[in-house]
């Protein structure tokens, strides 16, 4: 789903920004350990018309081929010297409440559609680093504890500028989800419209929106770092019909400090 960036997870567009840069060079990830805070503004939840301000814990760390996210989770990846790279992890998605959250997406404009249980994910992705400035990749997200549908992405990021202080990234990715991820996050069952008022919805499965994720990173000093990125959200008319979408268009912004061992 597109949510706070995800909320963390959805989270935070700084580690988005090293994950890649790294395959991107051509170069074997570092082990270490990298924490962090952010500040980030994001909708209450995907097709909400309001905003709010959120603190973004960070941490990612790397032994090898495995890491701990806090985006992502756990997980570890495999790089071929080619470019190619699989990603196999597994995370934990906060659901959606039907009231305002202050550590989760939701909101009171949606009384009455329930809460969207938390849940344990797996997600694979494969991609392949074309060029130092070029990647390539498709990712898919299931879930395992809940019956809520699968939601897929692929995307291509340039890197116009990576250097030993600063990188700067431009990802753009297609949404896509199956019937039941559509109809989980975007649709209006009839039980659904009876207790909140709204019209009854059921979007069709497959392309839903594009999301533009800007990112620039700079390194201070050998451990202290810092990152600025702005996120632009455009949903499809199979979400934006959604009588529970009330903007179509949504921006998200984070600004983050780190600290590397």
């Amino acid at each position: 789903m597109i949510t706070r960036k995800k909320a963390l997870y959805s989270g935070c567009l700084l580690l988005v920004s090293i994950s890649t840069s790294s395959r991107a060079d051509d170069s074997a990830a570092q082990d270490g350990v990298m924490i962090g805070v952010g500040a980030q503004t994001t909708p209450t939840y995907s097709g909400a018309d309001k905003q709010r301000w959120q603190a973004v814990p960070m941490l990612q760390a790397r032994k090898g081929a495995f890491f701990v996210d806090s985006q992502k989770g756990v997980g570890y990846d495999l790089q071929s010297d080619s470019g190619l790279y699989l990603e196999h992890s597994l995370g934990y998605g906060l659901g959606r409440a039907d009231k305002d959250s202050d550590w989760r997406d939701g909101s009171d404009k949606l009384r009455g559609m329930g809460t969207i249980n938390a849940t344990l994910n797996t997600a694979i992705a494969a991609g392949w680093a074309v060029s130092p400035w070029l990647v390539l990749e498709a990712k898919a997200v299931l879930p395992l504890t809940d019956s809520q549908g699968v939601n897929y992405r692929t995307s291509v990021t340039l890197i116009p500028l990576q250097s030993q202080q600063d990188s700067l990234s431009l990802q753009t990715s297609a949404l896509f989800g199956d019937a039941r991820y559509m109809q989980t996050w975007y649709g209006v069952s009839a039980r659904q419209s009876v207790k909140s008022g709204y019209a009854t919805y059921s979007p069709a499965a497959g392309f839903y929106g594009v999301e533009t994720d800007l990112t620039w990173s700079h390194q201070f000093t050998q451990h202290w770092g810092g990152a600025l990125s702005a996120g632009y959200t455009w949903l499809d008319d199979h979400a934006a019909d959604s009588p529970i979408v009330f903007r179509q268009n949504q921006l998200t912004a984070t600004a983050a400090v780190t600290y590397t061992f």
